[in-house]
């Protein structure tokens, strides 16, 4: 008897289970064609994004995830997984961790770096022409180092 009662629970169960929405399964949000309320429903989206999303589309829709990375200001990769997993599609398709944008990051650090920049040193100072000065050596008096700088 015990046997036919799990039975007639686990089927009961199926049954339920097949008429209840599916809460895992998120809607698809279309970049190109959603209103800013439909692009705060998808999770990551709140109203900074969508207004820089909804002023971006105004100079046409966005052909691909790259090219909403591009035109997006705060939508990297990172955030373009994650609101593609909670729905967010780009002409109907979701976002494709693009291996290509690892090594494009990756040979714009070598470049940065054959051209003299130390890495290590403040690389954003150093793009912007700051770039902190060295050390004055041991034991060098504090005038002559003013002074070597002054000139």
């Amino acid at each position: 008897m015990i046997p036919s009662l799990r039975a007639w629970l686990l089927a009961g169960c199926l049954a339920l289970a097949g008429t209840l929405p599916a809460a895992a399964v998120p809607a698809a949000i279309d970049v190109n064609k959603a209103s800013q309320a439909e692009l705060e429903t998808v999770k990551g989206i709140g109203p900074a994004m969508s207004s820089k999303i909804l002023a971006a589309r105004k100079s046409g829709e966005f052909k691909s995830w790259d090219d909403l990375m591009q035109r997006v200001s705060g939508m990297g990769p990172g955030n373009a997984r994650r609101m593609s997993q909670a729905g967010l599609r780009v002409a109907g398709s979701a976002f494709q961790n693009h291996a290509a944008a690892a090594p494009k990051a990756k040979q714009a650090r070598e470049d940065f770096v054959a051209r003299g920049a130390r890495p290590d040193k403040g690389e954003a100072e150093a793009r912007r022409g700051k770039a902190k000065p060295s050390p004055a050596p041991a034991g060098a008096p504090a005038a002559a180092v003013a002074a070597g700088s002054a000139g």
